[in-house]
């Protein structure tokens, strides 16, 4: 089949979005012929060089840009960003257009940037449509903002609003309404793309690993010596929850164990602050922002993943974490709630901040003194991260959706 699809966001050898973007169209072209759409300013040369060194001819790029304010999205802002991705998109309709009158697009698909509340314009052309994996409806709970200064709840606030106005998007609307085929990352994205209108939505994950990464993690020992060691990792950004897993740990009174945070970012000095005043800052250790290498290393100097967030739509790390055969102790909200189970560690319900911190606290005292719990926990983890969240994997359920699109519906000509 002949596939196009939308990349805003695509590069090898990165996470996040890009490597979100770059790993699908890489699997999706084992088993059909892929054109992609995606910016030349990001990535061209990551790509050309990639392409280079492992040829791929069912992968085509087409790179473009805004002909006015192309730039915008180097101002570093959010907002810039989102400005320059929407704009990006009606251009990318036109470019897809032209293409499909050229080629004959079997299936059109919209991979990043991932968020429910901005439209996909490659929607309007006449083949079948696939939108997903799509994020963003995750909501820190309400609850949980007594511990936010005031630009953090500014931040929620405006995250809120420009969702909010997403929503009224008509846009937004006829995407939805014209997916052949919606995936949501989260059961939250789930609902609000259901309040929209979409009938039948998928929940799947937008993070995976590929197999040479698993087998690589797969080899890190679990390890059994003391002092037992939780870690975190990630940006220091209030809705990640650190402070959280810092109060959980004070709580919980491992007088012999350890806690590290690897990453930094604005909290810094207030989780550090926090350490100091619960008394525990002999214990935990802040490793700052490390080279990834390092950063797994450390992963595998510890026993548990500690990861409190409190709206991710994706959760990279527990994967991670759980390739390495290490148990997740998470909230259970937005995508660490969809890729852990109750055999690879604990969700922890989010009602309030005093009963989660509880709760969790009571996960860690279990995890730290049962460590055949952590074995068992850390192999279902590797055995999950294999059947599930493999790229590999991934890729073929990916071929299976487009096949059954094109099954159920025939795609129209353009005049």
């Amino acid at each position: 089949m002949k596939i196009l699809i939308s990349a805003y966001s695509c590069e090898p050898g990165k996470g996040s979005e890009r490597g979100v973007g770059w790993n699908v169209v890489w699997e999706a072209a084992k088993y059909n012929e892929v054109w992609v759409l995606t910016r030349p300013d990001e990535s061209k040369e990551a790509i050309e060089a990639e392409l280079a060194s492992h040829p791929n001819p069912n992968l085509h790029f087409i790179y473009f840009t805004l002909p006015i304010l192309g730039g915008l999205w180097r101002l570093g802002s959010n907002g810039a960003m989102q400005i320059h991705y929407y704009l990006w998109q009606i251009q990318a309709y036109f470019v897809a257009r032209r293409l499909h009158r050229e080629i004959g697009f079997d299936v059109a698909h919209h991979v990043t940037f991932v968020k429910y509340s901005n439209p996909s314009f490659l929607s309007l052309l006449p083949i079948p449509f696939i939108w997903g994996p799509v994020g963003g409806g995750e909501t820190a709970p309400k609850a949980f903002w007594q511990d936010f200064d005031f630009r953090a709840k500014a931040y929620e606030a405006a995250r809120i609003i420009s969702r909010s106005l997403g929503e009224l998007d008509p846009f937004v609307h006829i995407t939805a309404r014209k997916s052949a085929v919606v995936r949501a990352t989260t059961e939250d994205t789930a609902k609000k793309l259901y309040k929209m209108g979409v009938k039948s939505v998928d929940i799947i994950s937008e993070s995976g690993l590929l197999t040479e990464e698993i087998s690589a993690l797969n080899q890190y020992p679990i390890p059994n010596q003391q002092p037992v060691r939780f870690i975190s990792m990630g940006r220091l950004l209030h809705w990640k929850g650190f402070h959280l897993g810092l109060r959980a740990f004070a709580k919980a009174n491992l007088t012999e164990a350890e806690y590290w945070i690897v990453g930094d970012g604005p909290e810094w000095e207030r989780l550090q602050s926090m350490a100091n005043h619960l008394g525990i800052a002999h214990q935990v250790k802040f490793w700052g922002r490390l080279p990834r290498e390092k950063t797994l290393e450390n992963l595998g100097n510890c026993h548990v993943l500690v990861h409190p967030s409190l709206h991710d739509s994706g959760g990279w790390v527990c994967i991670e974490a759980m390739a390495t055969g290490r148990p997740v102790v998470c909230l259970d909200l937005g995508g660490p709630a969809q890729q852990v189970t109750k055999e690879t560690g604990f969700k922890i319900a989010a009602i309030n901040p005093e009963q989660a911190v509880d709760d969790m606290s009571k996960a860690l005292i279990t995890l730290a003194k049962d460590p055949e719990l952590r074995v068992r926990m850390g192999q279902a983890g590797r055995q999950l991260v294999r059947d599930t969240y493999s790229w590999q994997v991934m890729g073929k359920r990916l071929a299976q959706v487009y096949e059954e699109v094109i099954s159920f519906q025939k795609p129209k000509v353009l005049n």
